[in-house]
């Protein structure tokens, strides 16, 4: 889970420094300062750009990213697996509330990051269904579905590529309305590299 830590601070650092240089032209205070010199907002621009494109090129294949930050502590279910038998799964979206309502698959079921009560009390509900977890590629979803093992889940998959693999076979999404919608969630620019089609929203 390293990637997605440090990706989410270089990207708030990024917006930071954009508006801290902003303000420097309106703050005499500010610029007159040692860490407003042009030296050193270029040294930190460089920097922290530097830090964003290392973790991007990391960003090479869904195979390679779940080989190094998934343990198989979950089985897998392939897309085209779920897709078939879709009916016969509860289908659950471990992602955070505003990447689901941008798109999801259908008839999946927001449920958070972090397995709760009250999640598990719906989940429970339906415990003659085999339960599949799903994020964006498959590492939050792993995670969820270790939680639910633990208390006491036995049938749970984890969807592997989760939904960047689910839209880029071809399979409809659709937003809060369950209107089909050509737009994915995708966290950041780092992690849109994964997704080959759709309209990407960050």
């Amino acid at each position: 889970m390293i990637l997605p830590v440090i990706d989410d601070i270089v990207q708030k650092s990024l917006q930071y420094l954009s508006h801290y240089f902003l303000r420097l032209k309106t703050s005499p205070y500010l610029a007159r300062r040692s860490y407003s010199t042009p030296l050193f907002m270029k040294s930190s621009l460089i920097f922290l750009m530097f830090l964003s494109g290392l973790f991007s090129s990391e960003a090479q294949s869904i195979d390679a990213l779940l080989e190094k930050y998934n343990t198989r502590s979950v089985p897998y279910i392939t897309v085209q697996e779920l897709k078939m038998d879709a009916s016969e799964f509860l289908i659950l979206d471990t992602r955070k509330k505003e990447e689901y309502d941008i798109s999801h698959i259908p008839n999946a079921v927001w449920v958070s990051e972090k397995v709760t009560d009250s999640t598990y009390a719906f989940a429970k509900a339906y415990k003659d269904k085999p339960v599949a977890v799903y994020c964006s590629v498959g590492i939050r979803s792993e995670r969820y579905g270790e939680q639910l093992k633990k208390r006491g889940f036995t049938d749970v998959r984890n969807v592997y590529g989760s939904i960047f693999a689910w839209k880029d076979a071809g399979y409809e999404v659709v937003d809060a309305s369950q209107k089909v919608t050509d737009s994915v969630h995708v966290f950041s620019k780092v992690w849109g590299k994964y997704l080959k089609t759709g309209t990407k929203v960050f």
